[in-house]
């Protein structure tokens, strides 16, 4: 059991609610369309590049992966696609903006252990409102003391997260399935960490790195958070 911890924080997606499976069904339709021009491997590719150039910009999210996607599908044709593709394309983002939320096994059932023993966080980055109807949409939002939705998860974001709530870094614990964005900035600035891996992973949050720290603990599912915490 973990002592002195007082803010559990919560990752949103592919911890609370399954989503990178809905890009890459997205990615894959998208490959369909553009595959008079290009293979598949090669249109991932491009997009991909498109992506990366884009972040600054965009940031993170859904409209974000649209607004890729149409200047990708431009890009590779030459600027030959006809409107009637980019219609199909927007449509494509708009399914997925209106797609059900199917919350993760056993999610539900660890907020409803830990709630009134922990102030519970959301804290996610990504598109605002994206992310506040997908919370909406899952039914997950009352378990929640305070929800932080930001364009970036690095050291500073958390420290200002931290300094909001009004504890110390040893006090604050994250929980996500990204060691990049989830586990490591908290590390680096004396908190804790728990890894619950999903089955997939966006190409740009992997991290090949081992990771050996006091305060950081590798889970296989979201119900082990109950055997250091409950």
């Amino acid at each position: 059991m973990l002592k002195n911890i007082q803010v559990v924080a919560f990752d949103a997606d592919d911890t609370l609610w399954v989503n990178e499976p809905l890009f890459q069904d997205l990615e894959k339709k998208f490959c369909d369309m553009m595959e008079d021009f290009l293979p598949h491997h090669t249109v991932s590719r491009e997009l991909l590049k498109v992506e990366i150039q884009n972040l600054p910009d965009y940031g993170y999210g859904i409209k974000s992966f649209l607004l890729s996607m149409v200047e990708t599908a431009i890009k590779i044709s030459a600027g030959s696609i006809k409107t009637i593709e980019i219609n199909k394309i927007l449509e494509l983002g708009k399914n997925m903006l209106n797609a059900p939320v199917e919350v993760i096994d056993g999610v539900e059932d660890v907020l409803k252990a830990i709630q009134g023993k922990y102030r519970l966080v959301m804290a996610t980055k990504g598109d605002l409102l994206d992310q506040e109807r997908k919370l909406n949409k899952s039914g997950l939002s009352d378990y929640f003391h305070h929800i932080e939705i930001v364009s970036e998860k690095k050291e500073p974001q958390y420290e200002k997260l931290i300094r909001h709530l009004d504890i110390d870094p040893p006090h604050f614990l994250m929980i996500g399935n990204s060691i990049k964005s989830d586990i490591l900035p908290v590390l680096n600035i004396g908190g804790h960490g728990f890894h619950v891996p999903f089955h997939t992973t966006w190409e740009l949050e992997v991290v090949d790195k081992k990771i050996e720290h006091e305060n950081f603990r590798q889970l296989e599912k979201i119900t082990d958070v109950l055997n250091y915490l409950n």
